[in-house]
């Protein structure tokens, strides 16, 4: 790989990582082809991706990025996992892969410029997904308003229970 070659592959790394909403380093040492196939398609559904590139690339392209304390992880066999939205999607698919390949290993992440471990990665993906927590929020937010009109409707209803009451009480 000739100067020209490594420093186009920085910058595109470099453009990703600024992009990205977390970063998760992990050595796929063992990992057949079909095996890294079916992770990196599985982490492109979650608007994800895998990359592997040269150590001293990654440290390059991620040293002025909130990502540069990944640089330390970099050694061995690396791929680097960049997701672009949700982070708890791609944390979730490659804890998954993980249990199942014992062959992949999560060395660390970054999230928000913090450093993960691979304990806090695991921690992550228990969380439900974006959407879900939305749905949650929601709901708690739909319930005051609601148990409101609910008191407010529960007054004349009594009201007419009562006239009712005395309506049959009035009939006998």
């Amino acid at each position: 790989m000739n100067r020209e070659e490594k420093t186009s592959v920085v910058k595109e790394l470099s453009e990703k990582f600024a992009k990205a909403s977390i970063a998760v380093a992990s050595d796929y040492r063992g990992l057949t082809v079909s095996e890294f196939e079916e992770l990196r398609i599985a982490l492109k559904k979650c608007d994800s991706e895998i990359k592997v590139a040269k150590n001293t690339l990654l440290r390059k392209a991620s040293q002025e990025t909130p990502f540069a304390p990944l640089g330390d992880y970099f050694q061995g066999t690396t791929a680097v996992s960049l997701a672009y939205g949700d982070p708890v999607s791609p944390a979730k698919v490659l804890v998954e892969f993980a249990k199942g390949h014992e062959k992949l290993s999560i060395k660390s992440a970054v999230l928000e410029g913090k450093l993960l471990s691979g304990a806090d990665l695991v921690s992550l993906s228990t969380l439900p997904s974006r959407e879900v927590l939305l749905g949650q929020l929601l709901s708690v937010m739909q319930a005051v308003p609601t148990g409101f009109v609910r008191v407010l409707n529960a007054i004349p209803q009594k009201l007419v229970y009562a006239l009712q009451a005395i309506k049959e009480q009035k009939e006998q």
